[in-house]
């Protein structure tokens, strides 16, 4: 399985769309109307053959309006893997206990989103495609945009808990790989990327603290980022989540 996309939340999508595209050199963003069922507006950005994503709520009572509030501002949302077999990951979620709170069955995509509070730190995707290289949530014409002069992909996701170790083991559970040490926290070692699990020390509780992003020269981004006030603490911050440069 591989880290295909990173969800964020952001209270004001226009904001969080310009800082993405000055700071991470994207130029194409999908506006999914597939999300207005859950109360939402989007942009999904293609990176390389990865994807940010921010929602935003466009209505009251939204699962990302009560995240907004739950962690007192914008931050991390989703994590979605690309599965080979849609049936198998479902049946290891079945027999971990995990809840399922959207199923999506499309032509071409077929998707189990879990219940955040099942894993712990952020939704969970586990999403199979007609094609590994396909991608239905960035529309139909996302690779005419693709843009790989400043950012190439998507390589990791940092989720942060009370307890990491028992997070760490939870996902590893539910996706039915192995989990490894890594310093101070847990790593989950995927293709070509990796999700890391450690301890919350900013008082913004358990949530998806930051993500990866390889980039073809780090001090022109973090130029960038500095230039619009997005360096906080010598760390890069886009919608309130924070961007490790590669």
């Amino acid at each position: 399985m591989r880290l295909r996309q990173i969800a964020l939340v952001g209270a004001d999508l226009a904001a969080a769309e310009a800082d993405i595209r000055a700071v991470l050199g994207v130029d194409y963003a999908w506006d999914d109307p597939g999300v207005g069922k859950f109360g939402l507006k989007n942009a999904v950005f293609p990176i390389g053959e990865t994807f940010l994503e921010v929602v935003s709520p466009k209505a009251e009572g939204t699962t990302a309006g009560r995240l907004l509030d739950k962690r007192g501002g914008d931050g991390g949302y989703m994590v979605i893997l690309q599965v080979p077999d849609i049936d198998k990951a479902r049946a290891g979620i079945a027999a971990a206990g995990a809840r399922v709170v959207e199923d999506i069955d499309l032509p071409r995509a077929r998707a189990a989103h879990i219940h955040p509070r099942d894993v712990g730190g952020a939704i969970l995707s586990l999403d199979w495609m007609d094609g590994w290289d396909h991608w239905e949530w960035g529309g139909p014409v996302w690779r005419d945009h693709v843009r790989t002069d400043v950012s190439t992909a998507i390589v990791g996701a940092e989720l942060q808990g009370a307890d990491p170790d028992a997070m760490s083991a939870r996902w590893a559970q539910v996706l039915g790989v192995a989990r490894e040490a890594a310093g101070d926290g847990w790593r989950i070692p995927l293709d070509d990327s990796e999700l890391r699990f450690g301890a919350a020390t900013d008082g913004r509780g358990d949530g998806l603290r930051a993500f990866d992003v390889a980039v073809r020269d780090t001090a022109a981004v973090r130029a960038a980022a500095e230039a619009r006030g997005l360096i906080r603490d010598g760390e890069i911050t886009l919608c309130g989540t924070v961007v490790n440069l590669r």
